[in-house]
């Protein structure tokens, strides 16, 4: 039944890929997903629709599942802006390949040579949502209001400096913290970042962009900072402070970039899927950013899955493993990947909308069954129990778009350095 309602797509090379997705385009926000971190096919497909969106549609935020320094460094340069003295090269720690790879990079150099000659309002931005990298982030804080207001720069460093041990190991913080039974730079990191917010105003005339980013990184110390308490508790706490942060960091960015402003997010499926119509939400209490766009923006968020049902994929073994490119295992019988590649198409694109399904087959895709999810690490030996999931599809997304078999991606070459163990076990 699939191959009867399914829209066969052209490659993501081809001029008219983008055009299929022009339906989603009067939304606020619009989620890109991946089954995988390491799939070249998804990351094609994102950035086509993303083309298509700044073109035809004027979106100007590109907000990825990455850490907001690193993905500020990267706007800079894509936008004309002088590099912040001193900064550390972007997307050097584990796992590299996930945005250092040639697919992100042929992107980036297509959003440069859009931006080149356009005012910077009419310039689409590049933005980090995740909460990781502390150290630069503090780094970033620290060197803003330097420049602006060098006596709250010192309050800011004596705040922060609880912190400065840990800079290299953050979790081993976190490890401290629960053995000591109270979070003893907590208050430091709160207190910087509602001064921020409380000067914004008397901050205005040193630049907004300026402004967004030393807000977004003190914001991101802030939660940073609970979120490596959090991870030793276990359940969906860390979780949900990573993905909440994520929607705080999307929304500030809406907020800033006026009322007119529309976003294009590159996330996991996990994180764009809506927790609570799966066992996310429904087992572990889960929530995540795109079911919080829905509560927030209702149909004008468009959550937009993707799925595979074999290949290749770039991943590790362990956390900070090196990576590897491995087979992918055709996908289980009780699988949503199962079912689209019954319908025999090698892509295509299935609106999930109400109304849009015959119902027959919206009745048959309603029946709960297993989802795939691939992180950074991939472990086909374990497959059903480690990186299967129970979903209910035409609830999680709005579309779903299937590329039958995939390969992964292609890094670009360049040192990795060792990174905390921040999604452990999965990834994700």
């Amino acid at each position: 039944m699939i191959g009867q309602a399914a829209e066969p797509l052209p490659a993501p090379e081809e001029p008219g890929f983008g055009a299929f997705f022009d339906r989603f385009a009067g939304a606020r926000v619009v989620l890109l997903g991946e089954c995988s971190h390491g799939t070249a096919e998804f990351y094609r497909a994102r950035a086509a629709i993303t083309r298509r969106l700044i073109e035809a549609h004027g979106f100007t935020i590109v907000a990825v599942e990455a850490d907001w320094p690193d993905a500020a460094a990267i706007d800079r340069q894509l936008r004309g802006r002088p590099p912040e003295p001193d900064g550390e090269a972007p997307f050097r720690r584990f796992p590299t390949w996930m945005w250092r790879n040639t697919d992100v990079a042929a992107f980036l150099g297509w959003l440069r040579g859009w931006n080149t000659g356009r005012e910077p309002g009419a310039q689409a931005g590049f933005y980090g949502l995740d909460l990781y990298n502390l150290s630069a982030s503090v780094e970033a804080v620290l060197r803003y209001l330097d420049r602006v207001d060098p006596e709250a720069a010192a309050v800011a460093r004596e705040r922060y400096g609880c912190l400065m041990p840990w800079m290299d190991e953050p979790q081993d913080y976190g490890r401290m913290a629960l053995s000591r039974g109270y979070a003893p730079c907590e208050e430091g990191a709160v207190e910087t970042l509602r001064d921020l917010l409380e000067k914004r105003r008397d901050y205005a005339g040193a630049g907004g962009e300026s402004y967004l980013d030393a807000a977004a990184s003190a914001r991101l110390v802030k939660n940073a900072e609970e979120y490596y308490r959090l991870m030793y508790y276990g359940g969906a706490r860390s979780w949900n402070l990573r993905d909440t942060h994520m929607f705080e960091t999307l929304c500030a960015l809406l907020e800033a970039k006026g009322p007119q402003s529309r976003a294009v997010v590159w996330a996991h499926n996990s994180h764009i899927g809506d927790a609570s119509r799966t066992d996310m939400g429904r087992e572990r209490g889960e929530l995540n950013i795109g079911q919080l766009c829905r509560e927030r923006f209702g149909q004008d968020a468009a959550l937009i899955g993707f799925g595979t049902h074999t290949g290749t994929v770039a991943c590790a073994t362990d956390w900070d493993e090196p990576m590897q490119v491995k087979r992918v295992n055709p996908s289980r019988p009780d699988s949503y990947e199962w079912l689209a590649h019954e319908s025999g198409l090698g892509r295509f694109l299935l609106d999930l909308r109400e109304g849009r399904l015959p119902p027959a087959l919206r009745e048959a895709l309603m029946e709960e069954r297993l989802e795939r999810f691939i992180g950074v690490i991939y472990r086909p030996e374990t497959e059903r129990w480690s990186h299967y999931s129970a979903c209910t599809l035409p609830e999680q997304f709005d579309a779903y778009v299937w590329f039958d078999e995939t390969t992964a991606v292609t890094p670009l070459p360049g040192p990795e350095e060792a990174g905390p163990e921040e999604t452990f076990p999965t990834g994700l």
